[in-house]
């Protein structure tokens, strides 16, 4: 007797649905032909098992049924990509609120904004450039909640920085020793949209961040 394992295991090996498809009709009709055979030349003494042929043919619509179910489910996932593609290119223009620790600096100026969960003993702020190179260190609010630390651009040598993407590192602690985990947003005006790769990337003046990572988007200018 044909086993229904042999053929279901050649339908996982396809990781493409339409092959998916393609592979199981003709498995069927491999799977109707060989249990054709199997009737014609069936040993008396020893007879098609027709329990065991009703169970085949049914696991074999489950597998069809799982197969559909699983084209929907992809072609559900493509109709909520393309619309939050379309949603995205409707945000330029406007002043995007994203977690990043990423911020543009403009005209000497760049700003985050960082949430303490827990008041810290002590809360540095490290500015650093798109090397990773430390620019300067600066003292920091402990309190829990939402702060605002904006940075004039100049090194801890006193140096003008050039306009551009820097970043953010919060070092903060509680009472006992245990590092915090402070959630850093910024603000900036959204420009473009990236639709080219797998994920959407939103373009905010200098700094780029993934569409899951928006968070609010409003009319306006940017807060100072």
């Amino acid at each position: 007797m044909v086993d229904i394992s042999q053929v279901t295991s050649t339908l996982g090996s396809n990781s493409a649905l339409s092959s998916q498809s393609a592979s199981l009709g003709d498995n069927f009709e491999m799977f109707l032909t060989l249990l054709t055979e199997q009737m014609k030349n069936q040993d008396p003494l020893d007879p098609l098992d027709s329990t065991q042929f009703v169970n085949q043919l049914v696991d074999f619509s489950s597998v069809e049924q799982q197969i559909q179910q699983n084209q929907n489910l992809e072609n559900l996932l493509l109709l909520q990509a393309a619309s939050a593609q379309n949603s995205a290119v409707s945000y330029i223009g406007k002043v995007g609120v994203a977690e990043t620790n990423q911020s543009t600096l403009s005209n000497g100026s760049a700003s985050w904004d960082y949430v303490l969960p827990e008041d810290s003993r002590q809360t540095t702020l490290v500015v650093k450039d798109a090397a990773g190179r430390e620019l300067g260190r600066f003292e920091g609010s402990s309190s829990t909640g939402t702060h605002t630390f904006t940075w004039d651009g100049r090194d801890s040598a006193g140096s003008l920085m050039p306009d551009g993407a820097y970043s953010l590192e919060i070092l903060a602690a509680d009472a006992d020793g245990n590092t915090l985990a402070p959630t850093i947003r910024a603000s900036a005006r959204v420009t473009g949209v990236d639709l080219s790769g797998s994920d959407v990337i939103v373009e905010m003046g200098g700094i780029r961040v993934p569409l899951s990572s928006i968070l609010s988007l409003r009319d306006g200018e940017i807060p100072v």
